[in-house]
Parts: C-alpha cells; structure tokens; sequence
C-alpha cells in the first residue's frame, strides 16, 4: 500500500549546499584571480624594490619609569620624533636645506620595549641612510637630554627658592627669640617656647630643600648617562627572493579572498541550480541520465561509454514504446545533444529508416559533414517530407531566443539535456511552463556536466511531475479495495494516439475495461511551481 503525504516546507534563504557547489564550480575563476594576485605580488617586489634603508636603537630613560608602565612613555617618545624640532635639528648637524616636514616622510619610530626606541630612516642611498639615521639618533638623544636638564633645573630652582624664603622665615624667627625680654611671664615663656619649635621645623625644612635640590641635579646625570644609542646605524639588506616570495604569498592569499568573495556574490545573484534535486524541481522532471560535458580522463572513458549506452537504449525503448516522435531539446549542451542524438539514431537503424530533424541554431547537425553509417539529417525546414513509417527524432533548443511554437513540431514527448549550473532557475521555470502550454511531454532530463560530489536526489516522487502534459493512467483497484495511483515510470509509459487507448492493430482503439474512471488532474497547471521558492 502506497501512503502519499503532503508537506509545506519553506525553503531557506540561502542553501549552503548549493552555493559551496556552485562556488567550487567556478574554481577556474578564482584560481586565475588568486595566480593573478601572486603574479602581480612578485612583479611589485621586482619591478618596485624597496628604497635603501638604515636602522638604529636608541635607549631612553625616564625619570617616571615604573614597573607596570603600559608603554606611554615610549609612545610619547615615538611622537615626538616625528615633530619639527627634532627634524630641523638633525638637518642641520646634516646641513642639509630639506624642509622638515618633507623629512618627516621618510623616518619613522617605533617602541620595541618601555625603554627601547628604533628608529627607521630611508634615502636615496645607504651611506645617505646611515648618516640621517645617526644624526636622527643624535638628534633625539639631544632634546631628551636637554628635556631632562630643564626639568630637573626648574624643579631644583623651585625648591631653591623655597629654601631661601625660608630661610628669611628662619631669620625673623631668630630675630624675635633676641629681642624678647628673658624676665617674662608665663605668658612670656610659652610664646618662647613656640617660637623655639617654629625656628626648629623652619631649620629642618630648609635642609630637606636643600638635599632634593641636590638630588635633582644628580639624578638628572643618571638620566643623561641612560639615554644612549644602543645599536649604530646600519643599512637594511633587502633579499630580492624573499621579498618576492613574502609579496606573492600576500598577493596570492588576497587574490584567493577577492576571487571567492567575487564567485559567490556572482552564484548568490545569478541563481543557477547544479544541484540534481534544484534542477528537477525547477523543470518538474526526474533525472534520468548525467554525462560530463568535456572529454573524459583516460581513467573515466569506459565508464563514459556504458553511461552514454545505457541511456542510448533507454531512449530507443522510450521511442520503440510509442508512435509519436520524441525531440532531444538542448540548453547549454548543443553538442553532447546532438551526439546523444546520432547514438539513438544509429541504435535505431537497425530496425528501420531513421531520420535525424536538426532544429539547432546554425543547423549544427545539418551541416556537418555525414560519415559513413551516419543516419539522414534534415532541417527542421524539411520535416514535413520525412515519411509516416521512419523513425523521427527531433533535435532542438530551449535557449532564450527560441520560437516555442516550433518545438510541438519536433516532438510530442522530449528530452531535455540540460548542462548543469547553465540556466536560472526562472529560466527553467519558463521553460516547464511553455513546454506545458505547447502539450510537450517531458520524459526525462539528461544532466550535462553534473557536480561528481552531488548527492542529491533528482527523482520527482510526485506523481503529476513524472510527465508534463500528459494525463496519468486511471486509479486502479489493489486487493485490499481501496483504489490506488501508480504512476509508471517515465521510461515506461507508452503514449496513446488518442492519449486515452492503444490502438488496436486493425486500426480501431483498443477496448477500455469498464471501471471507474479517474479524475484526470490538470497536469500543466499543478506540475509546474508558480514561484521560484516552490520550484526548490
């Protein structure tokens, strides 16, 4: 007993299967993307070689120095580098008539520890390179040192000053102990006993001046002899091939970032199904048949031969079946078409006169020159002189641009063969819709190039999809009483002339047995989706 159920699914947005598929297909794109990138990363490190280079360490102490120091200092020290001061002054121990801020360009500094500073300088010339870096050096070292002096002689100056008012201070206080009179009160010799403390302290703050004084100033020597140049200026030695192959790896890895970033943007708007189950859905056919589309490896050709038998005499039972023509309708595989459809015409030569109908844009098949044993080909032009007995197989194309009236004359049942990622998806839709409204059955789709990773399911498990524009066969009865839908294969089902019976071999319908018919559903109207959501 066969249970069919009926289920709503949304689908998604975006199908990663899909695009990862369609993405890898285009491998030939983003590969050249990505070797054009390393070629333009290799011809930059050639043709662009970076400029003579010198470089120098300089070690600058600070009188704020601390343990846990997140690198502020050595940032500031970076900063003021680049200022007009320091350039000016390393131009002129160069004597050099370079503006500063044109210098400023061609240094650079960069805080390697808390202490630590390197400096980067870049000329015309090595020598010229070593000789702006030393001065640079030199330079920096300078206003450090002269930064410290001043602040160090502002701090020992202030607290100089401080010590003279008090010791002014200290000098009234000694003043009033002298002129007051010993034979006071008790009044008397508590306000001595005050002015005794007052000139105590007084004495105790002007050495403690006196002694930062003169430790500012020594300190200030510490800080002077710290701040030095640790490592002399030296040139840079460039190595050509590692700056070529550092360049390439760059150019290669964004070359392969632009060119995936650029194939899938092309596969999300473009919307063209390679997936089996995408393509089915969209023609509302089943996958009957897969060939590649180039010239198989010389490991694949045996393989590629039994695929391509296997399906020449699937289409020659298909058209010994019936008595109506059948059409191989091409869309981006105009050649493996037309050698599908000379390997059918040459199986079915055997059994009678077969005539191949070229209805391929630029009359491929009609003009190529024939060989031996090859069948007859005619235009599509010269179809109606093709005699009732002789096999006519027809060979067309549902490309944009094709007249869909033309296409009944080639066939009443087709074939499509359909290259794999060639179509959109409204492309196909509109391709089920006008060869529903045209009453052209489909029996199956040969896929052309398909993904050798796909997994999908091509087969169409409904039944109205099985063949476009045609009627499936009545319900019939099982054992159990309850009446059941078979649907018969696509390579199965025989056409009637009528669309109703056989006929019989005297001319006349066969008799249909008397049981209860069927309703007949609207076959073009429910097998083709009306959206592209409800063709995924």
């Amino acid at each position: 007993m066969r249970t069919s159920t009926t289920s709503e699914t949304t689908a998604p947005l975006l199908d990663l299967q899909a695009l990862v598929v369609a993405v890898r297909r285009r491998r030939r794109f983003w590969c050249s993307v990505a070797l054009l990138g390393l070629l333009v990363g290799a011809a930059v490190a050639v043709l662009l070689p970076p400029p003579p280079t010198a470089v120098t360490k300089v070690l600058v102490a600070h009188q704020q120095d601390q343990p846990n120091d997140p690198g502020t200092l050595i940032r500031t020290d970076v900063a003021l580098l680049h200022t007009t001061r320091i350039a000016d002054r390393a131009l002129r121990a160069l004597k050099s008539d370079e503006k500063p801020e044109d210098f400023m360009q061609h240094y650079e500094g960069a805080g390697l520890t808390n202490n630590i500073l390197r400096i980067t300088v870049r000329a015309d010339s090595d020598a010229a390179a070593v000789a702006r870096a030393e001065a640079l050096a030199d330079a920096f070292v300078a206003d450090h040192v002269s930064r410290i002096r001043a602040a160090a002689d502002a701090e020992a100056k202030a607290l100089l000053e401080q010590r003279d008012r008090m010791r002014d201070e200290l000098a009234d206080v000694n003043k009033e102990i002298e002129d007051a009179s010993p034979e006071g009160g008790a009044r008397a010799s508590a306000s001595m006993e005050s002015l005794f403390a007052r000139r105590a302290e007084l004495t105790s703050r002007i050495g403690d001046f006196g002694r930062r004084a003169t430790e500012a100033r020594l300190g200030t020597a510490q800080l002077v002899a710290g701040t030095q140049v640790v490592d002399a200026p030296r040139a840079v030695r460039h190595s050509l091939p590692g700056a070529a192959a550092t360049h390439a790896a760059i150019g290669l890895a964004l070359g392969l970032a632009l060119g995936l970033a650029l194939a899938t943007v092309a596969t999300v708007v473009a919307d063209r199904p390679v997936l089996r189950r995408d393509v089915a859905a969209n023609l509302g056919a089943s996958i009957v048949a897969e060939l590649p589309r180039l010239a198989p490896r010389r490991w694949q050709r045996r393989r590629t031969r039994a695929a391509r038998a296997r399906l020449t005499a699937s289409l020659a039972r298909t058209v010994r079946a019936g008595t109506e023509p059948v059409s191989l309708l091409e869309l981006g595989c105009a050649r493996s078409t037309g050698v599908i459809a000379l390997d059918l015409a040459r199986a079915l030569a055997a059994e009678g006169p077969v005539v191949v109908v070229d209805g391929l844009p630029g009359r491929r098949l009609a003009s190529r020159r024939p060989k031996p044993g090859d069948p007859t080909v005619v235009d599509d032009e010269r179809a109606a002189a093709v005699a009732p007995h002789e096999h006519r197989i027809g060979v067309g194309s549902v490309a944009p641009g094709t007249a869909w009236t033309d296409l009944r004359h080639l066939g009443a049942r087709t074939v499509l063969v359909v290259r794999a990622g060639h179509g959109s998806a409204a492309w196909l839709h509109t391709v089920a819709r006008q060869l529903a409204d045209q009453h052209v059955a489909v029996i199956g789709v040969v896929l052309i190039d398909p993904d050798p990773r796909d997994r999908t399911d091509g087969t169409l498990w409904d039944g109205p999809h099985a063949l476009r524009g045609r009627t499936e066969p009545p319900a019939r009865q099982n054992g159990t009483g309850r009446r059941r839908t078979d649907r018969l294969p696509a390579w199965a089902a025989a056409p009637a002339p009528d669309g109703n019976a056989e006929a019989a071999p005297g001319g006349e319908p066969a008799p249909v047995p008397d049981r209860e018919a069927a309703p007949v559903p609207d076959v073009a109207a429910a097998s083709v989706p009306d959206s592209r959501q409800e063709a995924r």
